[in-house]
């Protein structure tokens, strides 16, 4: 989900956290823009996720007209997207494949509601689903039931564990910001969604969840964090390091399904790009370039190499 509280803490909590987020992102690691040119653009992308085989990857694209895309790796080299079928006329984005890649959840506008006009979008953006079919071809989408999409409420940032727990986040009424919820999914049905509680968490947006629930990365404020299932608890929130979180705008943290390689959404330019002040002044030609760059402040995707499996 694109970006809609700085804790403060005790010194030896600070150092305690940052041996913990040294442990998950090396020290001095450089992220990098996944896809350049293809799925990274010098427009606005976000929310990547990737069939079982890591081959085909589903992203967002658009700053007010949220389109779903997909591309193929062959022989190595992702491919240039197209619109997923289902997608390309709502308003439609956070795509995310369930671990069997027999599924894909995202959020839309589409209307939903019985007898409502076809062409017209609803205001609150709600969680659909749509199958995979035999020929591999997508079907048709289907909006979740009332348990989860409330009328008025907007949810948003789906994620989906192996045994189909869905996770999103939700700006419900009462809660402080974006908070995120979990639905346990009973047979043809959710169960009523639980709020999601982490300790040292203030807001949890955009949570995306380990296949088998082991941890969970989220978004808390403008940094990433995670936190791990023990015991049937949430441990204590551990933000990642500097080398992810650096001031810049975060959102829509992926996983590879092998647990390493970290995926987000960032307008970081630091390291990327840096205007040489030392020659003469841009032209107007030169400025359209670099407005229409990779590194323009309208986000990326990066990714950068993550330690999970403690």
């Amino acid at each position: 989900m694109k970006k809609y509280l700085l804790l403060f803490f005790a010194s030896s909590i600070t150092i305690s956290t940052l041996a913990q987020s040294r442990r998950l992102i090396d020290s001095g690691a450089m992220p990098q823009v996944f896809a350049p040119g293809i799925l990274s653009t010098p427009y606005s992308e976000w929310s990547v996720s990737f069939s079982p085989d890591g081959n085909t990857a589903y992203s967002s694209l658009g700053d007010v007209f949220w389109t779903i895309i997909t591309a193929k790796k062959v022989n190595g080299a992702w491919q240039r997207p197209e619109v997923v079928p289902f997608s390309g006329k709502f308003r439609d984005t956070d795509p995310f494949v369930t671990p069997d890649g027999k599924a894909l959840f995202f959020i839309s506008s589409r209307p939903y509601l019985p007898g409502a006009a076809p062409n017209v979008p609803q205001a609150a953006i709600h969680i659909w689903k749509v199958k995979k079919q035999t020929d591999g071809s997508w079907g048709t989408p289907a909006h979740l039931d009332s348990t989860i999409n409330l009328t008025g409420v907007g949810n948003y940032a789906p994620s989906v564990s192996a045994k189909g727990t869905l996770y999103y986040c939700s700006p419900r009424k009462g809660l402080t910001g974006m908070q995120s919820f979990f639905a346990i999914r009973e047979g043809d049905h959710y169960d009523k969604p639980q709020q999601l509680l982490i300790p040292g968490a203030t807001e949890i947006q955009d949570p995306f969840i380990a296949p088998d629930e082991s941890y969970l990365v989220y978004l808390d404020g403008n940094d990433l964090c995670v936190s791990f299932k023990q015991n049937g608890a949430w441990t204590k929130e551990e933000k990642l390091g500097p080398e992810v979180n650096n001031g810049n705008n975060l959102s829509s943290p992926h996983v590879s399904a092998d647990g390493k390689i970290l995926y987000y959404t960032s307008d970081r330019i630091a390291g990327f790009y840096k205007r040489d002040l030392n020659g003469p002044a841009l032209t107007y030609d030169q400025l359209l370039n670099e407005n229409n760059s990779l590194y323009n402040n309208r986000g990326n995707i990066l990714m950068i190499p993550i330690h999970l499996n403690h």
